[in-house]
């Protein structure tokens, strides 16, 4: 059995002449660096949205430390983030001079929980920065309600989220602004880095367009200290391509992700993702937990099924932040200590997810 946990070359199989056409339209162009391939997407991109604009930058963690530059977020503030996901959520705010105040999650939807947001919040804290982890939407309603009443902006996470939605709506444009990621694994994914900034502010968006080019609105005239993160525009070709497949991709995903509910929904040894009703996640990660976890995994390598776990050490217990002195964050400790993230991609066969399940079954003894 050879089941991969996620195929990146059936992405490029299906593409293939797609993806040859895109290259050679940039080829010909001439034009490498911020050119019409960039500018068609950022269109395209807002539109999927339903946003105003979209900046590409150089990759996700980029994306949210230019929205926090360009909000005016520094040194001495505080920025409320989930203590459950990837490190580069907590780095974007190290960067920025901000101080990253953990929160934990839900248990059920692994998200950020807002019950436990109000009380994290002073004086000093500037933004809220919750992830959709996995591709969930979290609860994007109440995290408003929050910073609304306070003079807070929010800033969302969707590295993980391309198309899920919110109450019907998108994510990326529920908050002040977002951060998407185009890292290759993504449900959009390019064929190297790449990122964007997502907003209806016009004046985050304007500033974010400087900052990523050197501070500069106008070539060789620089107005802010500014940085190199522009989208290439030949990753941006090809996430044009992609774009075009994005929500048959994503359905794909859900059909997998309904199968698996269904399928080990009887497994008592696992927890399986809770989605609430006013949730259409669109799967990046299909994620269970287990207390046998190590052992269930170690089986599901033996029989060729290919598994990662996300994330087992969490941002707050790693070396970047161990002078920090965070205290316990037990909910995060034990979902990293627990979590096992199975095969899933828009390229996943039903063959391949029912030898999942049935190998899933068998390591747990369940009959």
């Amino acid at each position: 059995m050879n089941v991969p946990f996620l195929d990146l070359q059936a992405a490029c199989r299906e593409l293939g002449d797609e993806l040859d056409s895109a290259y050679r339209r940039v080829m010909d162009s001439g034009r490498f660096i911020l050119g019409e391939e960039v500018n068609a997407f950022e269109l395209e991109f807002a539109s999927y949205c339903n946003a105003k604009h979209c900046i590409g930058v150089g990759n996700g963690l980029e994306a949210l430390h230019l929205i926090l530059r360009a909000s005016g977020i520094g040194a001495g503030d505080e920025v409320i983030v989930p203590a459950n996901t990837f490190i580069a959520t907590w780095l974007a705010v190290t960067y920025s001079g901000a101080i990253p105040v953990p929160v934990e999650p839900d248990e059920k939807t692994f998200n950020i929980n807002p019950d436990l947001i109000e009380s994290s919040i002073n004086s000093r804290t500037k933004a809220i920065m919750p992830v959709h982890l996995y591709g969930q939407p979290a609860d994007m309603d109440r995290i408003n309600e929050l910073a609304r009443n306070r003079n807070i902006i929010v800033i969302e996470d969707a590295a993980q989220a391309h198309g899920a939605l919110y109450k019907g709506k998108r994510v990326g444009a529920l908050g002040h602004a977002s951060g998407f990621s185009f890292y290759p694994g993504k449900n959009l994914g390019a064929l190297g880095d790449g990122g964007a900034v997502v907003t209806n502010d016009d004046t985050i968006a304007n500033r974010v367009r400087m900052l990523r080019n050197y501070g500069s609105s106008k070539k060789y005239f620089h107005d802010m200290a500014g940085y190199n993160s522009r989208l290439d525009e030949m990753q941006a070709a090809f996430l044009r391509v992609k774009l075009e497949r994005l929500e048959e991709w994503n359905a794909r995903r859900c059909d997998m992700a309904r199968f698996y509910l269904e399928e080990l929904g009887g497994v008592k040894q696992l927890v399986l993702p809770h989605v609430p009703g006013w949730a259409l996640p669109v799967w990046h990660l299909f994620v269970v937990c287990s207390k046998k976890r190590d052992d269930l995994q170690k089986q599901l390598e033996e029989s060729g099924i290919g598994t990662l776990i996300h994330y087992p050490v969490p941002p707050h217990r790693s070396g970047a932040y161990q002078d920090m002195h965070y205290g316990p964050l037990p909910i995060t400790e034990t979902m990293a200590g627990t979590m096992l993230s199975l095969p899933m991609g828009p390229h996943l066969s039903l063959k391949d997810a029912e030898a999942v399940c049935s190998t899933i079954k068998k390591a747990l003894q369940y009959e």
